[in-house]
């Protein structure tokens, strides 16, 4: 079941949003308006999330209240990675929660959080523990970012893979499960703190691991699942299948379903960050597959 549709992922990060062609989010935020109106009408009552800030930013969060965002929305979602790439502190989660909360009108969920295995695989399960022991109640939604990890041959979706240097590495090491299918320690806690922290997990075109993870899902107890639907996928041959067939594998969970990534000749330039050229096309975009999986 798609229990709620989120505008795009961490539109306040550079590597997610292209701030060069959209400095003060004008132009993000017309796109979730329009969005936003169009999922109200095509699916009353379906929860409208505003894509994950990363990082924590109530100003970010007072920009889009200025713009008219908020009256389009009825969740904030954020995103926390402190052992990894934020610049603060794992036991600081319920305050930066509490900072977002003084500002916004909604509840606040945290759509990704996680820790890579990078170091060593004890940090990861030290990090889920003390993660759940910090969130677990403090959100109506927590979703641990990821099932699995990335493996080695995809490239991580990240526009600045130069600059981010040892960074970057820390993409493929998120998961509870090894890229050869083998689960790491932190996996075997996980069932431990469902259903109240759910899952985020990405998959790509025609992704062969989707079977595989509805199975990994279901023994750990997992509820709640966060995905997405690439609107940049959405004109590939074949697209309605394979988002049939990903939403069809995922229907016995609650899922929050991710609109997000421009197509290339769609946008004001050539690559996924852009704003599109022509908002209301993100719009149908969002309408038309509310109407086709939350319905």
């Amino acid at each position: 079941m798609v229990e709620a549709v989120m505008f795009w992922n961490e539109p306040n990060n550079k590597s997610h949003w292209d701030f060069e062609l959209d400095p003060s989010w004008e132009r993000y935020a017309e796109m979730v308006r329009l969005a936003g109106d169009a999922v109200g009408t095509s699916v009353p009552g379906l929860v409208r999330v505003l894509g994950g800030m990363s990082p924590v930013d109530p100003d970010f969060a007072r920009n889009m209240i200025a713009r008219g965002v908020m009256e389009r929305v009825d969740v904030v979602a954020v995103h926390g990675f402190p052992l990894d790439w934020n610049h603060w502190q794992l036991d600081e989660w319920p305050a930066r929660l509490e900072e977002v909360r003084a500002v916004v009108p909604h509840p606040v969920w945290v759509t990704e959080v996680g820790v890579s295995s990078f170091g060593a695989e004890e940090v990861q399960e030290f990090g889920l523990r003390r993660t759940a022991e910090k969130l677990r109640g403090r959100a109506p939604r927590v979703h641990w970012y990821s099932l699995f990890d990335l493996p080695r041959d995809w490239p991580a979706t990240t526009r600045h893979r130069e600059a981010e240097g040892s960074a970057y590495y820390r993409h493929f090491y998120m998961g509870l499960i090894r890229e050869d299918g083998t689960p790491k320690s932190a996996c075997r806690l996980f069932a431990d703190v469902t259903p109240d922290l759910g899952i985020c997990q990405w998959f790509h075109f025609e992704d062969p691991r989707l079977d595989a993870a509805a199975r990994w899902l279901r023994e750990l107890g997992v509820r709640h699942v966060r995905t997405g639907l690439s609107w940049a996928d959405s004109f590939r041959p074949g697209a309605d299948a394979w988002f049939d067939r990903q939403m069809r594998v995922l229907r016995s969970f609650d899922v929050t379903l991710t609109f997000c990534f421009t197509p290339e000749h769609r946008g004001l330039a050539p690559h996924h960050t852009s704003p599109p050229r022509v908002p209301e096309e993100f719009a149908d975009f969002c309408a038309r597959m509310s109407r086709r999986y939350a319905t």
